[in-house]
């Protein structure tokens, strides 16, 4: 962990971050996990949580924002997949708005 890094990362499982998935945790279990005080990013450094953030806008690493950008479409892929699959617990209409909610942040944090 470097105290003089000055960029805004995003945790390396970008998809399980941040208070919403915390409040979904939170709500199925009954109980508020703690936030962690370090995390591992998505280029690979420890920092403290602090330093990090799930929203495109406000990531400055571009190696996180990249790693985001992959990891956000790939849950739109998986999410389709699922969305069509026989006995799956979401709708084709679901996973559809899931896929587009997926690929409209990965693009955002791809710049485009």
């Amino acid at each position: 962990m470097t105290e003089t890094d000055p960029h805004i990362h995003v945790e390396q499982k970008v998809m399980q971050a941040g208070a919403v998935y915390r409040g979904l945790l939170t709500s199925s279990l009954g109980r508020a996990p703690d936030a962690p005080s370090v995390v591992t990013t998505g280029c690979g450094l420890q920092v403290p949580y602090a330093m990090t953030s799930p929203r495109p806008e406000s990531v400055t690493c571009l190696a996180c924002r990249e790693h985001a950008h992959r990891e956000h479409l790939r849950y739109a892929e998986q999410v389709e997949r699922l969305g069509g699959m026989p006995g799956a617990p979401v709708t084709g209409a679901q996973a559809a708005e899931a896929a587009r909610w997926a690929r409209d942040v990965a693009k955002r944090f791809s710049g485009r």
